[in-house]
């Protein structure tokens, strides 16, 4: 995701900086250029790139797209890039990698940043593919709307992303949750995209007890959403990506370990603090978790 979002910046005339220790991937994006292709289109784009945040200098808007297990240690090398006023855009899947980056650079730098309906991959070093483009979500980590969401959701719009902005950042949260909860264990465990569980009449009721459950969380922990219906809400929102592969089953393929734990193993943990049982989620979790250990993912 983190290439996606530099080549549409990068198209849209921002000097962009492409920050990771994938060397690789720094390597071919220096030597060929950064090439996205999917819903956006088709294009390879100049973006300066380097395994060390040093070589920056300071930036207008930090985006911090790494997994949740790996926002502490990416937030904590952040300091060079960032002047007085740059805020830090955390865009992680499930809870907890914005009060991560928080709890490093302190809450008052931090925006919380969601997006769904992507689908994306690396097809290789310096290659990224995404098959969809649906929504990113933006908000403040302490609410609300400022002037400096709405420059910050501009810059985003103009690079060609549909965005809203939100005042509740639990809102913004739980809508893609709840989402990642319906795919991410169940694409996991079965080794099928989106649209295969969607189509399979097993695998399409485990997504949506998945869904249901999370949904039943949320509205007991008393976060406001937009939409009464998960199943059908998740549905749609599968639809629009049926060839995804979402990152778990994507880890488990390449023998990483998933990000299973903030995704649908988040559901029973915050289900047992305001008193909803998730025993689907409970169990999806176990059975990825049981697929790492198998698999040797580290």
């Amino acid at each position: 995701m983190g290439s996606v979002y530099a080549a549409l910046f990068a198209s849209a005339g921002h000097e962009v900086w492409a920050i990771d220790r994938w060397k690789e991937h720094v390597d071919a994006m220096r030597s060929r250029g950064l090439r996205v292709e999917g819903a956006s289109g088709d294009r390879t784009v100049r973006v300066n790139a380097t395994t060390d945040p040093r070589d920056a200098g300071t930036c207008d808007l930090v985006v911090l797209a790494t997994k949740a297990m790996h926002v502490a240690a990416a937030a904590q090398t952040l300091q060079p890039l960032l002047k007085s006023d740059t805020p830090v855009l955390s865009i992680q899947n499930g809870l907890g990698g914005p009060e991560t980056a928080a709890s490093v650079l302190g809450k008052d730098k931090v925006m919380v940043g969601v997006v769904g309906g992507f689908g994306a991959s690396m097809r290789g070093p310096g290659h990224a593919h995404h098959n969809g483009m649906e929504l990113v979500r933006l908000g403040e980590f302490g609410g609300p709307i400022t002037q400096r969401l709405k420059k910050v959701e501009d810059t985003w719009a103009n690079a060609g992303f549909r965005v809203k902005v939100f005042d509740d950042i639990d809102q913004l949260v739980w809508e893609k949750l709840i989402c990642n909860c319906a795919y991410s264990g169940p694409c996991g465990i079965s080794e099928r995209t989106t649209g295969e569980v969607m189509d399979d009449p097993d695998l399409s009721a485990v997504s949506a007890a998945c869904a249901s459950e999370a949904f039943m969380v949320a509205q007991a922990k008393g976060v406001k959403l937009g939409f009464s219906d998960p199943v059908a809400y998740v549905r749609d929102f599968g639809s629009k990506i049926p060839h995804a592969r979402p990152s778990v089953l994507l880890d488990l393929m390449a023998g990483r370990k998933s990000e299973i734990d903030v995704i649908n193993g988040s559901i029973p943990r915050v289900g047992r603090e305001v008193g909803v049982a998730a025993p689907v989620n409970t169990a999806i979790t176990a059975l990825v978790r049981a697929k790492e250990r198998k698999l040797g993912c580290s």
